[in-house]
């Protein structure tokens, strides 16, 4: 049996992060991975590849946007589905060898196989041949993330009805998708398959798109689908999902409309990975998704044994389960100076891209926290014209009598990179005059900042010029 100071099972962003930490510490470390590669689901079937999908589509989208129509449908006919997926694989094989040349170069040890806990400081790892090896350690984190749920009255296939991880792997080429689910991963998806001119109806039984985000982006959101070819079938049960006799994926609605395609993705939630750890044996329980509960230093009821990423549910980002692994890290060794993100930006990866920091305009408004607005629209930059990029928005709001920036909401190319100068003045306490003094590079989206500062400012002071 071999002896770690810590032992992380799963290689996702949580795992990797922890575990590096970890060995920074001169700890010795071990990570257990079931997976046939490193990453877990954010590399293979989640993240990076969803994110280059979309990147590739987006530079056909961006041909038109710039006034090269022509050259963008010239590029579409050309193009199939699949040969899209091609670009993913070789990202997802680079950043598989940064992974493991990371994990090896800090001395960290990789062993292959599932993990299922003997005892709280023990757990056996059956490798694919059958072989079990067992491992001890002082502190384990589990990092095993999620999956897509498959509920059984759903006929999956994996080629014409698919969820986010086998669509990645279909062969098909559609001239029509129907989308169940109008999450995260569904919206994305959507959008990206609407731009490169595939025809998608979006499903969802809410009224409402991504509730989390301020109501004004979502409409804004909703209304870009929309105009990008994507057909919304909001606040709808489907009764149910079939195959016809052509063999295309049919979805009967509640108020008796049926939506037929050449392909069908559902994406209506996720389920943590832990039915094979045997957490029964230590006494730890999930909810129904899967999911474990921690407390604010990630620690499960069992203090030595931590829970991080997707297993722990929302926000359920590779971002912020980065960050996860390394604080239940440093917590396992008593590093001390270390503390949390007073916040955390979110990226939705559609097109066009959403990212917010902050609070919402609904959130203070029911606070009952004065506020104001100001407004930045793409179509006023220089840099909008330039790029093509005429339909975003970046709204900032802020305390109404300190001026205290609250936050910031984004709509268009380049979303989630530009929500980070928020974000830097919102987690030092700046307030919304640091845009206007400060001068940003001409001509550039950055330049939003300032004019919607200035704008939020002068309603403020002149609500009657407005």
């Amino acid at each position: 049996m071999r002896s770690y100071d810590l032992v992380v099972v799963g290689s996702g962003p949580a795992g990797q992060k922890a575990a590096v930490q970890a060995a920074k510490l001169s700890k010795r470390v071990a990570i257990i991975e079931k997976a046939r590669q490193l990453g877990g689901a954010s590399l293979n079937t989640g993240t990076l590849p969803s994110k280059t999908l979309k990147d590739t589509i987006e530079y056909v989208h961006g041909l038109r946007r710039r006034g090269l129509a022509q050259l963008g449908a010239a590029l579409t006919r050309h193009l199939t589905l699949p040969d899209l997926m091609t670009r993913k694989d070789q990202v997802i094989e680079t950043e598989v060898g940064v992974i493991t040349h990371q994990l090896q170069r800090n001395h960290i040890d990789i062993i292959p196989g599932t993990a299922a806990f003997l005892d709280p400081h023990t757990l056996s790892v059956t490798r694919s041949d059958g072989q079990i090896d067992q491992v001890r350690a002082s502190a384990i984190i589990l990092a095993t993330g999620s999956r897509p749920r498959r509920p059984s009255e759903i006929p999956f296939d994996d080629l014409i009805i698919c969820d986010s991880d086998s669509f990645l792997r279909t062969t098909m080429n559609p001239t029509s998708i129907i989308v169940i689910g109008g999450g995260v991963i569904g919206t994305e998806y959507a959008s990206m398959l609407a731009a490169f001119g595939i025809t998608v109806t979006l499903i969802d039984r809410r009224t409402q798109m991504l509730r989390f985000l301020d109501l004004e982006i979502a409409q804004a959101l909703e209304a870009q689908l929309q105009q990008n070819g994507v057909t919304m079938r909001l606040g709808q049960e489907y009764l149910d999902i079939s195959v016809d006799h052509t063999a295309r994926p049919t979805v009967h609605l509640q108020h008796g409309e049926t939506v037929t395609a050449d392909m069908l993705l559902y994406t209506m939630g996720r389920i943590g990975n832990i039915e094979a750890l045997n957490l029964g044996a230590i006494g730890l329980t999930t909810d129904q998704q899967g999911q474990l509960s921690v407390n604010t230093h990630y620690q499960t009821d069992i203090p030595h044994i931590y829970a991080t990423g997707d297993v722990i549910g929302f926000p359920a980002l590779a971002a912020t389960a980065m960050e996860q692994g390394r604080l239940a890290a440093c917590h396992a060794f008593q590093l001390p100076d270390t503390h949390k993100p007073k916040v955390i930006p979110y990226g939705i990866y559609s097109i066009p891209e959403v990212s917010m920091v902050g609070l919402t305009e609904e959130e203070l408004t029911t606070a009952n926290i004065p506020h104001a607005t100001g407004r930045a629209f793409f179509r006023e930059m220089a840099r909008g014209h330039i790029s093509g990029d005429l339909h975003g928005l970046l709204k900032l709001i802020f305390h109404g009598e300190t001026h205290a920036l609250l936050g910031v909401h984004i709509i268009g190319a380049g979303a989630t990179e530009l929500i980070h100068i928020g974000q830097s003045v919102l987690t030092y306490g700046g307030t919304v005059e640091y845009f206007v003094h400060n001068v940003f590079n001409y001509p550039t989206m950055a330049e939003c900042y300032r004019t919607a500062a200035l704008d939020g400012l002068n309603r403020l002071h002149h609500p009657r010029s407005q």
